[in-house]
């Protein structure tokens, strides 16, 4: 039998990513975003409210990074979410993580976070912010190879039911590949 819970956030897992941008002072900037995903195979939608300093940096540098949380940076990741740019502009550096200005848009890459999509601003609307990712980085530490080892990177995921955070590393099966047992 099935109960009806009372929440509509209810996709699980949501992602934790780390929005980075320049303050109008040249200051870095870090939101926490659990909307956000793939819009196309190189573009990004942020569902973001404009009322973020995140979103005004954002339209007024024309450029943003998206850095996937990872375990052991829970603390500063959930900081970044609790902590709002508008009320405390100096909170990247109370953080304790470093930044490195991408050499392909105009916002920060934070090196701390094992994956980077570094985007170029294209619109705000309805669903909040979408961005063209122009290039993407990776930690050495989290290769295999030439490819991203997903259970090195150690994402993090965010439960909405339980507000909780969960990491992601264990592999299960084969896309694209498993369900062709079924054929």
């Amino acid at each position: 039998m099935r109960k009806n819970i009372k929440t509509t956030e209810a996709i699980f897992p949501m992602p934790v990513l780390m929005i980075a941008t320049y303050n109008e002072d040249g200051t870095v900037n870090v939101m926490n975003a659990a909307w956000g995903m793939m819009l196309e195979r190189n573009q990004v939608v942020l569902n973001l409210t404009e009322t973020h300093k995140t979103v005004k940096n954002i339209k007024e540098r024309k450029a943003f990074t998206v850095s996937i949380a990872d375990s052991n940076h829970v603390a500063e990741a959930d900081y970044f979410g609790v902590v709002s740019g508008n009320n405390t502009p100096d909170k990247f550096a109370k953080s304790g993580l470093t930044a490195t200005k991408s050499e392909n848009v105009d916002a920060p890459i934070i090196n701390e976070f094992p994956i980077c999509l570094e985007c170029e601003f294209v619109e705000y609307g309805e669903c909040g912010v979408i961005g063209t990712v122009v290039n993407v980085t990776a930690d050495e530490n989290v290769m295999n190879g030439d490819k991203v080892d997903i259970s090195l990177v150690n994402a993090i995921a965010f439960d909405p039911y339980t507000h909780g955070y969960y990491k992601v590393t264990e592999r299960v099966g084969e896309a694209f590949k498993d369900g062709f047992r079924l054929k």
